[in-house]
């Protein structure tokens, strides 16, 4: 699989937390791939590496049948041991190069930049795509400083690299991303603390291919 921008479109990150009684993941998942979902980061800061594994396993297949990557957030060895299409690093989780000797040249790696300096380290080392927030804050991660659509635009314009924006971002804001130059949008409770979350997924991906194409 060869990466494409057009994969940022948008990226679904998973969390279990708004699953409800009875529902998988799996199930939740291809609920937003059934939307319009381009890619899914498998996140759950709860689990261990064994137990990520296997949710990888069970995801791994859905994805599959949409022709969507699976990517696992912080955990190279996840991706590796699951066959998951590669990894999403954090400027404090294991250094790019590393998570690249580990999984080889065809896996994908991403990495979170919040400034223009982390993001031309990110590109230099051979990162596949930046993921750059938080945009809007976070609802996810505490302490996260925020971004901004300008501070967005100007490592957008400082890579070459492909951009998702990350952090905030529902229906009601992602048209103030319009002329940042990302590639897309990174969403969490947006699709899944929907009740519908395939309606949701519609919904979100017609709004940012407005943004992109704009």
């Amino acid at each position: 699989m060869t990466f494409r921008r057009e994969y940022l479109r948008l990226y679904a990150v998973t969390d279990c937390r708004w699953l409800g009684r009875g529902e998988t993941l799996a199930g939740a998942v291809e609920d937003v791939l059934r939307g319009g979902v381009t890619m899914v980061q498998l996140r759950d800061k709860q689990a261990g590496q064994e137990e990520l594994i296997e949710q990888a396993r069970q995801l791994l297949p859905v994805c599959r049948r949409y022709g969507v990557p699976l990517i696992i957030n912080d955990y190279p060895q996840v991706a590796l041991a699951s066959g998951a299409d590669g990894v999403h690093v954090g400027q404090d989780d294991m250094a790019y190069e590393q998570a690249r000797q580990l999984l080889g040249a065809d896996k994908f790696i991403g990495v979170s930049a919040h400034n223009p300096a982390e993001a031309l380290r990110a590109q230099a080392a051979g990162a596949d795509y930046l993921g750059c927030g938080a945009v809007f804050g976070s609802a996810t991660k505490d302490g996260v400083q925020t971004l901004t659509p300008a501070g967005l635009k100007r490592i957008c314009d400082a890579v070459q690299l492909p951009v998702v924006a990350i952090g905030g971002i529902g229906q009601e804001n992602i048209a103030q991303l319009t002329g940042a130059g990302a590639d897309g949008v990174a969403v969490v409770s947006a699709l899944f603390a929907s009740r519908d979350r395939q309606a949701a997924a519609r919904l979100l991906r017609g709004m940012v291919e407005r943004m992109v194409n704009a």
